[in-house]
């Protein structure tokens, strides 16, 4: 067999590079790519010479100026060459989103004041969203249950009768598959793609029904951020070509990292964004799950990133549960606004500006 002697350091395979990666001039984003090969490899990269930086790299400035870029590296040493994919997604840095998953009890309330309320805002929920969006101008994604807890309302019943209304917000909600239901834990860890597929379809379905196709959009969270790779293929055929997880790796927590490696973690834990050229898929790191960190610690956390060996998220993603709104749930977070808005404000103070994801990383 073979031992490869070239090695992209970055990008690598896959890579979204975005404009803090690099100069962004007119001709587009121009990074220095690195390679590993033995030391005094004559190497080039896209026929340009590249250096040796140190012992066994070697570098060489390239312009980025596709969605989709091909680096051609060639070792005239031993006649070794590879390609490597990398994309410039130059709107996706300095953005942020609030997500939140296991949405429906909102919805069951809708439904229940179906005949009293004259807009789906009356709800305490929503209007608590709304009144975000007024003052920040957040963009909210919210990904969805078919079914509630108790198993006494589906997505459904729920009115089709708030449509306009939904399509008149649509600028700033999205409406996404999560999960069938709440329980059990990490329902698609081992799923088949039929099982995954049919509970994509009926969801989105659903959503179609009642507020219209403006609300969906190719990106979304499943529910524990677990699946196998046939879970992962049901859903990139359903249209959701990006999804998102914690990516935890070499710590205690849960991974909530579909299938990805634990090299692959580690790499999404470092760039917070990857494409999985394979399944065509593209994975983003959320940048904090509210609803486990104190109101006084979300500024200080979001601060020690700028210390970590990611530095600060290009694109911020906040995830937080919709259940910890409620004075009846086990674990009620009186402050729960208050810790989004002050996730909310570090964003705006830190220059991020309010976006979907299919906005910032598709072309």
């Amino acid at each position: 067999m073979t031992t490869a002697t070239i090695r992209p350091v970055f990008p690598i395979n896959g890579d979204v590079l975005h404009i803090l990666d690099g100069t962004l001039t007119r001709d587009g984003l121009t990074c220095v790519v690195k390679v590993s090969a033995p030391s005094g490899s004559s190497i080039t990269i896209n026929n340009n010479v590249a250096g040796e930086i140190e012992e066994g790299i070697f570098s060489v400035p390239v312009v980025f100026d596709q969605y989709q870029n091909t680096l051609q590296i060639l070792n005239e040493t031993s006649g070794e060459s590879m390609t490597v994919t990398a994309y410039f997604a130059r709107r996706f840095a300095k953005k942020y989103r609030l997500s939140i998953d296991d949405n429906i009890r909102f919805l069951q309330d809708i439904s229940n004041h179906a005949g009293e309320y004259t807009s789906i805002f009356d709800n305490p929920f929503l209007k608590g969203l709304k009144e975000l969006h007024e003052r920040y101008q957040t963009k909210v994604h919210l990904n969805l249950f078919y079914q509630s807890v108790g198993e006494d309302f589906t997505l459904s019943e729920f009115p089709d009768t708030f449509k306009k209304e939904w399509q008149e917000n649509a600028g700033w909600l999205r409406l996404s598959f999560h999960a069938y239901k709440e329980f059990p834990d990490a329902p698609y860890k081992n799923a088949s793609f039929d099982t995954v597929k049919k509970d994509c379809d009926l969801i989105m379905g659903e959503i179609k029904r009642f507020a219209g196709d403006a609300l969906l959009g190719p990106v979304t969270t499943v529910h524990w951020g677990e699946v196998n790779v046939e879970g992962a293929r049901a859903m990139r055929a359903a249209g959701y070509k990006g999804q998102l997880g914690y990516f935890n790796v070499d710590d205690d927590q849960p991974t909530v990292s579909y299938y990805l490696t634990v090299e692959q973690r580690r790499h999404m834990k470092k760039r917070f964004i990857w494409k999985d050229e394979a399944e065509d898929i593209i994975f983003v790191r959320s940048s904090m799950v509210l609803d486990r960190t104190k109101k006084e610690d979300i500024a200080v956390n979001m601060d020690a990133y700028s210390n970590a060996p990611s530095g600060l998220p290009p694109y911020v993603d906040y995830l937080i549960h919709e259940q910890y709104f409620y004075q009846d749930y086990p674990a009620y977070q009186p402050d729960y606004f208050e810790k989004v808005e002050a996730a909310v404000r570090w964003a705006k103070e830190h220059g991020y500006e309010p976006a979907f994801l299919d906005e910032c990383i598709f072309e």
